[in-house]
């Protein structure tokens, strides 16, 4: 099964990146929308994981997740990978957490790994809601839309807990909750 880590933020943030983006879906068609259902923010991609991994990676996300406490987030500015002039894809960032939420993403994946479920790809943490990707591979000039969302700025969020999710993929892509666990900052 595929799965990943993540922080799911509350119905009313997403609500402000909707209204934030929907003026701008349709003068975009060489981008896949990501459903505001499925919006997230991913903390550790996971790949393919036997189900037998599954008692140990939880308990390892919990443990992970107790040593990190809850925080205050935001969406903000805009922004592409690879570059906003070849952009596959087109996110919002995250504010508020830094260094830690750096930490977090990297002992989840730890914990992930030791469970035999990491999947290492080599980049940095770099926290965003994904908000469309690119139909050709080679990316899309997404400049003046990339402009356009620099300047949202979203409300403070609380931050409480990572989820495991699996991916169901196919014509209609859905995301399936197996656990969640608090962040307590417990150690």
């Amino acid at each position: 099964m595929r799965l990943f880590v993540a922080l799911s933020p509350p119905p009313e943030a997403l609500a402000e990146v909707a209204e934030a983006v929907e003026p701008h879906r349709d003068d975009w068609p060489e981008l896949r929308w990501v459903a505001p259902e499925l919006w997230h923010v991913t903390m550790s991609f996971l790949g393919e994981v036997a189900e037998e991994a599954l008692p140990d990676l939880a308990e390892r996300l919990a443990r992970a997740a107790g040593r990190h406490p809850a925080m205050t987030l935001s969406f903000g500015a805009g922004g592409a990978f690879s570059s906003p002039a070849r952009a596959r894809v087109v996110w919002l960032g995250v504010r508020g957490g830094g260094l830690p939420l750096s930490r977090m993403a990297a002992s989840l994946a730890a914990g992930a790994r030791r469970a035999g479920a990491g999947h290492a790809d080599g980049k940095p943490f770099h926290p965003h809601l994904t908000l469309a990707r690119a139909r050709p591979r080679a990316g899309v000039d997404a400049r003046p839309l990339v402009e356009a969302l620099s300047s949202f700025a979203g409300t403070p969020w609380h931050a409480g807990a990572v989820h495991l999710m699996r991916s169901h993929l196919g014509p209609s892509v859905r995301y399936e909750a197996l656990g969640a666990w608090p962040l307590t900052g417990r150690g």
